[in-house]
């Protein structure tokens, strides 16, 4: 049985990984939870999916049903509640993650991981520019989303050493050995100052030329005292 852990990110994170990976739009529209199942629509794309939710004690089972576009924006218009978010993929060293950037009740950025075993899931470590973790609060699932909102959410923190840790995974090198921070500094708002020599060099390295990014990142380091 597969296990998926559930994770906060910081948007300004999310905003990067968006710049450098793109995404595709997915919308989807609960029905009322009936017994023992539950239904909603999907539209991703130039597809559309009709998909049936049975909730086993071994866990929920999901059966699929291909439906035409125009047949997907007919059932999203008679759904209970909505919800319309950017998927992102995105490897975390061996693991394959999906970022979901949400529009639709209001935006909110969840970072997921599907394991094919439990074991591999316990293990997993998060890496630094993960949030706080919320895979048992079921407020956080898609469909509590679209039907009651999104709960109180904290903030998440964004520290030099989680944007490091972040482009090392955009650059496919999560799994090198990483030095010891000698200390981790809170970004509370912009700095003038221009990037230290490794960030930048991390940064020419990803051929991000965007000046949106590059302020971005300037925004992420701690301010020079």
């Amino acid at each position: 049985m597969t296990t998926t852990r559930v994770f906060l990110l910081a948007s300004a994170l999310a905003r990067l990984v968006e710049k450098e990976r793109g995404g595709n739009l997915v919308r989807q529209g609960f029905f009322p939870e009936g017994t023992g199942r539950s239904t909603h629509v999907q539209v991703s794309g130039d597809a559309g999916h009709l998909v049936l939710t049975s909730h086993h004690a071994a866990g929920p089972r999901e059966e699929l049903a291909e439906i035409s576009r125009a047949q997907a924006e007919a059932l999203l218009e008679l759904t209970a509640g909505q919800a319309e978010y950017l998927s992102i993929p995105i490897n975390i060293g061996s693991h394959s993650a999906t970022l979901q950037r949400f529009v639709t009740p209001t935006p909110l950025d969840l970072i997921s991981i599907t394991f094919k075993q439990d074991k591999a899931a316990r293990k997993f470590q998060p890496p630094a520019w993960f949030g706080p973790e919320v895979t048992s609060e079921p407020a956080y699932q898609v469909r509590s989303l679209a039907l009651t909102g999104v709960p109180a959410t904290p903030e998440v923190e964004v520290t030099n050493e989680a944007l490091h840790s972040l482009l090392d995974a955009l650059d496919n090198r999560a799994d090198e050995p990483q030095p010891q921070p000698t200390e981790v500094s809170r970004v509370t708002e912009p700095s003038e100052a221009a990037l230290d020599p490794e960030a930048e060099q991390e940064f020419d390295g990803l051929n991000i030329e965007d000046s949106v990014i590059r302020e971005l990142a300037r925004s992420l380091q701690p301010q020079r005292r």
